[in-house]
């Protein structure tokens, strides 16, 4: 191989190592900004929540129907108050698998969240979510542009999902969304939230 090709093929590896190193560093990022989402809800830190969204962002929690753009889903999140004594909002966000497109702008991802939510002297649950959520690097930042979260269960902490459990939690009766949703079944029904990506080993979807 003469000097000019062994420049080439060098070249070319440099490229490739350069094409999975901003890939690793995109899914970091992805993953990182999800559990900051999960961190801030916990403390009722609305602003810093809603900042992780894009400009054309779109939220959809539970059956409350769906919120579009920025602001909009800023005004949600400022719908639950400040944060007050004896609130917990744990939202621990666990079972990340998220994708990036080629282009480096867009990535998915399918994540859980278990929940510790209640107000002491008042009542308490817990809870479980399904994430199906899209992100854009936006300004060179990644951001959350769709927020897809799937009830699975509530339950009282003190009888647990092996005896009672709420129904799909309905739209804000002060606070419509822009767009209603179609309701979908929540435990002990079946439901499996479609996934965004194929089987890795058979393909299927």
């Amino acid at each position: 191989m003469n000097l000019e090709a062994t420049v080439a093929d060098l070249a070319q590896r440099l490229e490739a190592v350069e094409r999975r190193a901003r890939a690793a560093e995109d899914h970091l990022a992805i993953a990182n900004l999800q559990r900051m989402y999960g961190y801030y809800v916990d403390k009722s830190q609305w602003e810093h929540v809603a900042d992780l969204f894009a400009r054309d962002a779109v939220l959809e929690i539970n059956g409350r129907g769906r919120f579009i753009g920025h602001e909009r889903i800023r005004e949600y999140m400022r719908h639950f108050g400040p944060p007050k004594d004896g609130l917990l909002m744990n939202h621990m966000q666990l079972q990340p698998v998220i994708h990036v497109d080629a282009d480096g702008m867009h990535g998915y991802g399918r994540l859980r969240a278990l929940m510790m939510v209640g107000q002491m002297g008042d009542h308490a649950m817990w809870g479980e979510a399904i994430y199906e959520n899209a992100y854009v690097k936006e300004d060179g930042l990644w951001k959350i542009s769709k927020l897809k979260a799937y009830q699975v269960f509530y339950t009282p902490y003190d009888k647990g999902w092996a005896k009672e459990v709420s129904p799909l939690l309905s739209e804000f009766g002060d606070f419509p969304p822009d767009e209603p949703i179609d309701p979908y079944p929540v435990y002990p029904e079946y439901f499996c939230p479609p996934y965004h990506y194929r089987n890795p080993v058979s393909g299927r979807e």
